[in-house]
């Protein structure tokens, strides 16, 4: 196996079971996600085999992404021995993820208790040229032994999610179907609220070795390959597994059959070339190169590699969860995440990706619509907790620092996900001028969003405004706030946009205009509150002060200052905090003014900036992982170059070093979308400026030789070359057509 160079390479050295390195090794590819434990499949391990959007509730508080059976799982015996690395002599071993093929390699060098050496080394990957195939390739050499050499690869559906927790443990699925042959193994799942079904099928190939024994515990299926073996004779394992799922397929078993034996016709090794050409592409764009600093050129490539294995532009009907297709953190379930955090990278680096994440959102419109409906509102009210359908899924109870039950309130009133969608909408539309998906989708959902908030804004007749109250902010410390500047400010935003298009659409697309409007029943009384809505709505902003209270009171909370790190340099309590009663102070979880000067950053000028970066920064705890990379952005805008880089690498090493301590649960995504954001916006200093012109100003940290990065803009593919002296700036679409 040719592994790529270093810089592509995630290693792990040492052999142990951890629950975080299953995460960092978890290979993905849109449809199909597994987590990466061994093959052996552990006691202790958390095994995850998870397929985009197959949901289900059951005992669960919410609908959660299913754990369904694992595939991959391979052991060895010696004379009918399990050959334990545990209780063996590891002589070497070495598991890395190569990125830009991505695939997991693993070698091992065993010596057992009797003596005997046995070398395994392979490699696992799950296509992206057929992103249904599951392809794994193992070599076993016996160095010095002839004792008979049992290989048993198998099915295990005994899988749970949530089996670390005894109040969450749930087993989502039943098994339906068993079929084994020497030729096959066939498990078919069925979701147990949805029937959603979920067929796996693997073929197993020893090479010039065709005795196998095949066996099925009703819950757990498993083939055995019995080899009476040469000493230093190589004996290789192939293991072709394809999984299909009825959301999208019909006759699971003889598809799987079709797509097996057309697997088997093209081999491992093409296979494996088809899926890295498929790849290439997509690094050929994405790849951004930091010359002068190895850490940070390769934790970003690891966020960038995350973030292009979760993209699936063929499948409008799902989007990302939080955790990716890494593990069951929230549940599997969409947040803001995806189109604050994550669609920047795909809208400027793979835009048919961007695309399909927006229309999830589109085939999702109507459920959005009933939540509004549902809540006394008209228009649009996208949930903060989305899974399949999207209904919202946000649990109502879970547990504070203490572990106390409490009330979780974001489902019921942490509205500003709605405008997050309109924002993404608006980012997507003036990038890819895509004007079909905006005509046919994108304007209908940006003009009932903008219908929600109109409806949601209530009249103050005392003080002649309209008010958005008893919310939640981005900052989610504080609950039950009155009218947060980040809710009211991109509320009005999001109404004014809508006017903008409907002025666009009146005088440039009369047809559709007029189809829309028709529609969804807009009329000019309508449009007329709107606009009075929009011009009425408060803003807690004194514009002789240049600091912006982050809602309607918080400056007369309790203060409090932080003053110490922990040992991964992340904020620690102040003293005499009462971590029950967060409401009563100033500290937030996250960038929360911040957030939006970065989202509509044309709109602050450099002073305000500041001095809010100043304030809000000595006050943030970062409790979310989404938080260090817009301070990383925020910091480079006002010249805070040093706590600039610092955030930056907190955010790009967020799960290669666990800084948030949850790394197990699975990959923080839009942390990985925050990452780029921050390399891009941030260090590259790209902007879109009023007329819509794409702009560099890029600072470099004084280590850093040269960055480079290239851009989707107007269906032009820029490269971006920078050095501490210099930018270059080429259109490799102009290139491309000469």
């Amino acid at each position: 196996m040719i592994l790529s160079d270093e810089k592509w390479l995630i290693k792990q050295e040492k052999f142990e079971v951890s629950s975080i390195q299953e995460t960092i090794f978890t290979l993905s590819n849109g449809y199909l996600g597994v987590r990466g434990t061994f093959e052996d499949l552990f006691h202790n391990e958390t095994p995850g085999t998870y397929v985009a959007g197959i949901f289900d509730k059951s005992e669960a508080q919410v609908k959660e992404l299913v754990n369904l059976p694992y595939f991959w799982g391979l052991k060895i015996y010696l004379k009918y021995e399990y050959l334990n690395p545990f209780e063996c002599e590891i002589l070497d071993y070495k598991r890395i993820l190569d990125m830009k093929q991505g695939l997991l390699y693993k070698k091992m060098r065993l010596r057992d208790k009797k003596n005997r050496i046995t070398k395994i080394e392979g490699y696992r990957f799950l296509s992206h040229d057929n992103r249904n195939l599951a392809l794994m390739k193992y070599k076993i050499t016996p160095e010095n032994y002839k004792d008979r050499m049992t290989l048993e690869y198998f099915i295990d559906g005994k899988t749970a999610n949530s089996v670390s927790h005894p109040k969450e443990r749930v087993k989502h699925y039943f098994l339906t179907n068993h079929i084994v042959s020497d030729d096959y193994l066939y498990l078919e799942a069925c979701t147990r609220d949805i029937n959603h079904k979920v067929g796996i099928l693997s073929s197993v190939e020893i090479e010039n070795y065709h005795s196998k024994i095949t066996r099925n515990y009703i819950d757990f299926i498993a083939q055995s390959i019995d080899i009476d073996p040469v000493p230093q004779n190589e004996y290789t394992i192939n293991i072709y597994t394809s999984i299909l799922d009825s959301r999208r397929y019909d006759n699971l078993y003889e598809n799987n059959i079709k797509e097996i034996k057309k697997a088997r016709n093209i081999g491992i090794e093409k296979l494996l070339e088809n899926h890295n050409k498929k790849l290439k592409k997509l690094w050929d764009v994405a790849d951004i190169k930091i010359f002068g600093d190895e850490k940070a050129d390769k934790s970003l490539r690891f966020n960038i590699f995350s973030l292009l294995s979760l993209a699936n532009p063929d499948d409008e009907i799902v989007s990302i969860g939080a955790k990716g297709l890494h593990g069951e953190g929230y549940k599997g379930h969409v947040f803001w995440d995806t189109e604050i955090f994550m669609l920047p990278f795909y809208i400027y680096e793979y835009p048919e990706a961007a695309r399909s994440f927006l229309m999830y959102r589109y085939y999702t419109l109507d459920k959005a619509r009933e939540n509004a409906r549902k809540n006394g509102y008209k228009g649009a009210q996208y949930p903060w907790e989305s899974a399949d359908t999207g209904e919202e899924e946000t649990p109502k109870w879970g547990e504070d620092y203490y572990g106390n039950k409490v009330r979780i309130w974001t489902g019921d009133i942490e509205y500003h996900i709605t405008a997050d969608i309109a924002f993404a909408i608006r980012e997507y539309l003036r990038a890819t001028e895509d004007w079909e998906f905006f005509l046919n989708y994108g304007a209908e959902m940006f003009f009932e969003t903008a219908r929600f908030w109109a409806s949601r804004a209530k009249y103050n007749s005392k003080k002649d405004r309209y008010e958005i109250n008893e919310v939640i902010g981005p900052d989610e410390f504080h609950e039950h706030v009155n009218n947060n500047f980040y809710t009211n400010y991109l509320a009005k935003w999001n109404i004014d946009k809508a006017f903008y298009y409907l002025n666009i659409l009146r005088n440039k697309y009369p047809y559709n205009y007029e189809k829309i409007l028709k529609k969804i029943k807009l009329n000019e009384e309508e449009l007329e509150r709107w606009k009075d809505v929009s011009n009425k709505i408060y803003i807690p902003w004194n514009k002789k002060s240049h600091l912006i209270e982050q809602f309607e009171g918080y400056f007369k909370l309790e203060d409090r200052i932080i003053t110490k790190y922990n040992e991964k340099d992340m904020p620690e309590w102040p003293e005499n905090v009462d971590l029950t009663k967060l409401n009563k102070y100033q500290l937030i979880k996250q960038a929360d003014v911040l957030m939006l000067m970065h989202l509509l950053s044309e709109e602050f000028d450099y002073e305000t900036k500041k001095i809010n970066f100043e304030y809000y920064e000595k006050r943030t705890m970062h409790k979310s992982s989404l938080s260090p990379s817009m301070y990383a952005i925020m910091g480079l805008a006002v010249g805070d170059h040093s706590k600039a880089y610092e955030y930056f690498m907190k955010t790009a090493l967020v799960d290669l070093e666990d800084n948030q301590g949850n790394t197990a649960l699975g990959l923080h995504a839009a942390s990985a979308g925050g990452t780029w954001q921050a390399a891009v916006y941030g260090f590259g200093g790209m902007y879109i400026d009023d007329n819509e012109k794409i702009n560099f100003k890029p600072w470099l940290p004084s280590h850093w030789k040269s960055m480079e990065f290239n851009v989707y803009y107007k269906k032009q593919l820029l490269n971006i070359k920078i050095t501490q002296d210099s930018i270059k700036i080429n259109n490799l679409s102009s290139l491309n057509n000469k």
